[in-house]
């Protein structure tokens, strides 16, 4: 499909949004690409690098003229600049957002969205530890998967332009998923290993001891480089599927202590045996969908 007839505008130029600017420019190369931000100095550098067209302080501009908006801003930021901007949108217009959490946020938006624009929510798969435009890559999403939650006010066809921009913009998996069943699964998949991670550096041999750092500790620890601010908001306003998946890990934490206190050599190689091989099965899984692309 040609997108150059396209105007879209990014809301929230750090990190995901500074890289979805350099990829749509790259690869989609729309009629207009602007940007919409608080922070003059990410705009003014997106500019002069010719990443966007033109970038904006204020809202009302740029969306009354968007076919398409991607906002990249925090979840409760998110739906309080929908709520803000409803008459601003473009009639036609599409929004979708890029946050971690779908249930709380489609609840709020759906009520107040108006008639004739469609909120499609998505979620890209892809990021980095650290936060900001400085660290944004126009290839961070290559390979990666995007998760879209559409509702019943979503139109197919507008579902199906999303999913072919995503991919265009190099995504190799796109899924479609309920909100509730997306929001359980990214407690699994990214909430639960944050808090874990986090709780393994809150060790105080972290403070006491020059340590010696392996790769393992390396893979564990790299997400520890958290972004408070955002990952409050994801944890809290996804608390009961957090919690569900926080007691199964401190029931499988419970058979470790029992088998190890009790110097339990067979069960301890059953527990780690059928962790193998269930990462085992994942990984072939994992590749197997990649590879077909369903």
């Amino acid at each position: 499909m040609d997108y150059s007839d396209f105007s879209i505008t990014i809301v929230g130029l750090g990190l995901i949004g500074g890289s979805l600017a350099m990829s749509i420019k790259n690869r989609l190369n729309p009629k207009n690409l602007w940007g919409i931000d608080v922070n003059a100095n990410a705009l003014d550098y997106l500019e002069s690098a010719g990443i966007i067209h033109q970038g904006f302080l204020s809202a009302k501009e740029p969306l009354q003229k968007s076919d398409i908006v991607f906002i990249c801003i925090y979840p409760r930021e998110t739906a309080e600049f929908i709520r803000q901007n409803m008459d601003n949108f473009k009639p036609g217009a599409i929004i979708t957002d890029t946050t971690g959490i779908k249930v709380p946020l489609i609840a709020e938006i759906s009520p107040i969205i108006r008639d004739d624009i469609d909120y499609i929510s998505g979620h890209p798969m892809a990021g980095r530890e650290n936060k900001g435009l400085e660290f944004a890559r126009e290839n961070i999403f290559d390979g990666a998967d995007y998760i879209i939650t559409p509702t019943a006010k979503n139109k197919p066809e507008n579902i199906a332009l999303i999913e072919g921009i995503v991919k265009k913009l190099g995504f190799g998996y796109v899924a479609r998923l309920t909100p509730q069943r997306h929001d359980n699964m990214i407690a699994f998949v990214s909430h639960l290993p944050h808090i874990i991670t986090a709780a393994m550096v809150l060790n105080p041999i972290m403070e006491k001891e020059n340590l010696y750092i392996g790769g393992s500790f390396r893979d564990m620890t790299r997400i520890a480089h958290i972004n408070s601010d955002l990952w409050v908001q994801l944890l809290l306003d996804n608390s009961d599927c957090v919690m569900e998946h926080l007691k199964v890990f401190e029931d499988n934490i419970h058979d470790f202590k029992k088998a190890i206190s009790h110097k339990d050599q067979s069960r301890l190689k059953f527990l780690l045996a059928k962790a193998c091989k269930r990462k085992e099965s994942l990984d072939l899984s994992v590749d197997a969908r990649n590879k077909s692309g369903k």
